[in-house]
C-alpha cells in the first residue's frame, strides 16, 4: 500500500511545494527492513538537532526527492519513522528556523586582514536574502584571509544544528552555521583534503536540495 502512495507522491509533487510525510513508526520489523532495500542509499545523508532534543536522522533514497527520516531521543532510542517526499527534509528548516540573525562578535584579533568587513557583508546579506533569492556565495580562495582571520570568523559565526554530507562526483559538506541562512560548504578531492570552501547565504545550499526534474524520473 505505501509503495505505490509513493510513486504518486513523487509523479504530482512540486519542489516548492511542502513535503508530504509517511508515517511507518508502526510498521512490523519486516516491513520497514524491507522499505529500506527498497529505497537504498542516495547522494545525500546527515542529521539536524531540534530544539526539544530529539535528533532527525536523515537518509537520501536511490530516488533523489526520497527521504527516509528517523527521530530518537536520548542514547539513540527511536520515536519516529518516516518516508518523506520533499525538495528537502523539513527537519532541516525547522531545526535552523529559530538561529540568531544577528552576528555577534568582538574586536578583530592581532594578524586580522579582512574578516571583519566579511562579517559586516555577511550580517548584511543576512538581513536582505529572501528565500527565493539565489544564494549569496563567497569564495574563501578569492581573498586573502588570515589563519586569524579564519579563526575568528568560525567563533563569530559558530554551529549550527544541521551537518549533511554529499557523496556525488566528489564529498562535500554543507554545514549550518549559527547564524541564520549562513553555511559552510565544503568539496572535497578524493584524499580528503579541501579543494573548493565557501559560505553560502540562503534558505538551504542548492547542493543538498532535490530539483523539480527529480520528482517526476523514477
Amino acid at each position: 500500500m505505501l509503495l505505490p502512495a509513493l510513486a504518486d507522491a513523487l509523479a504530482l509533487h512540486k519542489a516548492d511545494r511542502p513535503s508530504q510525510l509517511f508515517d511507518i513508526t508502526d510498521y512490523p520489523e519486516d516491513d520497514r527492513e524491507l522499505i529500506t532495500q527498497i529505497l537504498g542509499e542516495g547522494e545525500i545523508a546527515g542529521v539536524a538537532v531540534l530544539e526539544n532534543g530529539v535528533t532527525a536522522q536523515m537518509q537520501e533514497a536511490v530516488m533523489a526527492g526520497v527521504w527516509r527520516v528517523r527521530f530518537t531521543v536520548g542514547n539513540g532510542r527511536l520515536v519516529g519513522d518516516y518516508i518523506e517526499v520533499g525538495s528537502i527534509p523539513a527537519a532541516v528548516r525547522l531545526a535552523c528556523s529559530r538561529l540568531p540573525v544577528l552576528i555577534g562578535h568582538g574586536a578583530a584579533p592581532a594578524g586580522a586582514m579582512n574578516v571583519m568587513p566579511l562579517l559586516t557583508e555577511i550580517g548584511d546579506r543576512i538581513t536582505r536574502h529572501r528565500d527565493s533569492d539565489p544564494a549569496h556565495i563567497i569564495t574563501f580562495s578569492l581573498f586573502p584571509m588570515s589563519p586569524e582571520d579564519m579563526s575568528f570568523l568560525q567563533d563569530s559565526l559558530g554551529v549550527g544544528p544541521v551537518r549533511l554530507t554529499s557523496r556525488g562526483y566528489r564529498t562535500c559538506r554543507i554545514v549550518a552555521t549559527g547564524a541564520r541562512k549562513v553555511w559552510s560548504v565544503q568539496f572535497y578531492s578524493v584524499m580528503d583534503t579541501i579543494i573548493l570552501d565557501t559560505l553560502e547565504i540562503c534558505d538551504t545550499p542548492a547542493i543538498a536540495i532535490a530539483a523539480e526534474e527529480d520528482f517526476h524520473d523514477f
